[in-house]
């Protein structure tokens, strides 16, 4: 594998910081609403039940964005120990373009294909033992 140029180094080093200073912030804002939605916290059912699922969403889109985070910083730790834009799976350079429109990228884009078709398969198997085996059969003949 070629060693990746230090310019483009440099500008997924840049966008990753950037990246992760607006989730960070953005997290924090998530943090500030919610707790400000608790201490409003009193009303009718309504309310509560509308605080309710705000605060699981709020959740949900925090518990995404913590996760991007972590990937985020891997990244990161990879620019600086000179193995980021090297595929995971098969040690493979991982293209420039594939690496501008993700940059949190783990694997090439041949392994990341093969890790989703074992994932679909793997899906529509566990679909398929929960149906009757006729349903099977139709599903594996498309």
């Amino acid at each position: 594998m070629s060693a990746m140029k230090k310019k483009d180094l440099d500008t997924f080093n840049a966008l990753l910081l950037e990246e992760k200073r607006k989730i960070s912030r953005h997290l924090e804002d998530l943090s500030d609403s919610a707790e400000s939605e608790l201490e409003i916290g009193s009303g009718d059912s309504v309310d509560i039940a509308s605080l309710e699922i705000s605060q699981a969403s709020l959740q949900k889109i925090g518990k995404r964005e913590a996760y991007l985070l972590k990937k985020i910083e891997l990244a990161l730790k990879k620019i600086e120990d000179g193995t980021f834009g090297e595929c995971e799976s098969c040690g493979e350079a991982i293209g420039v373009a594939r690496l501008m429109a993700r940059p949190v990228a783990q694997l090439c884009i041949d392994c990341k294909t093969e890790q989703e078709n074992v994932e679909r398969r793997f899906s529509a198997r566990e679909r398929g033992a929960a149906s009757d085996s006729r349903d099977v059969e139709d599903i594996e003949e498309f």
